[in-house]
């Protein structure tokens, strides 16, 4: 079985970040959605409620499953028996970090492949911290994220 992990904060997850799950999951037999555990980042949402906001936007894609890790990815994705990283790009300087990051990776795990994968065009401008600042203020979020994380994100605002 090939299985792919496509990791990431998800603070929170938009459109852009489904976008690259569905693709991955049409590449790969079991695509695990790992949400990290990032000490030195004060996410908004907690851990759990990344997970469970991924786990209510990706229901019906059957050979997604959502976790969560701390530490090494190559530690995690030996734990999970994963071939495969997969890694969405939306910018070139998001591939100079990336390609950095797949270069670590393969020296600690030389049997680990990382896969890019090109942002559609339409999301190439999205990303989470641009969501929460619009939410922030009160901007409409429906060409962002799904319904139900525009809502969580109000209610964190609201308060």
């Amino acid at each position: 079985m090939k299985t792919a992990i496509y990791p990431g904060s998800f603070d929170p997850v938009t459109y852009g970040h489904i976008d690259i799950i569905e693709r991955g999951a049409n590449l790969f037999d079991k695509l695990i959605v790992a949400v990290l555990l990032n000490p030195s980042k004060k996410p908004l949402f907690s851990v759990e409620e990344r997970v469970e906001l991924l786990k209510a936007v990706t229901y019906d894609i059957s050979n997604v499953e959502i976790d969560y890790f701390d530490g090494l990815l190559v530690d995690y994705a030996k734990k999970v028996k994963a071939n495969a990283i997969i890694k969405g790009l939306r910018m070139v300087s998001d591939f100079e970090y990336e390609f950095q990051m797949a270069l670590i990776n393969k020296k600690l795990n030389p049997s680990l492949e990382t896969i890019f994968l090109m942002t559609n065009a339409k999301y190439g401008y999205l990303s989470s911290s641009v969501v929460k600042e619009i939410a922030q203020f009160g901007g409409c979020l429906s060409e962002f994220v799904p319904d139900i994380v525009a809502q969580k994100l109000m209610e964190k605002f609201s308060r």
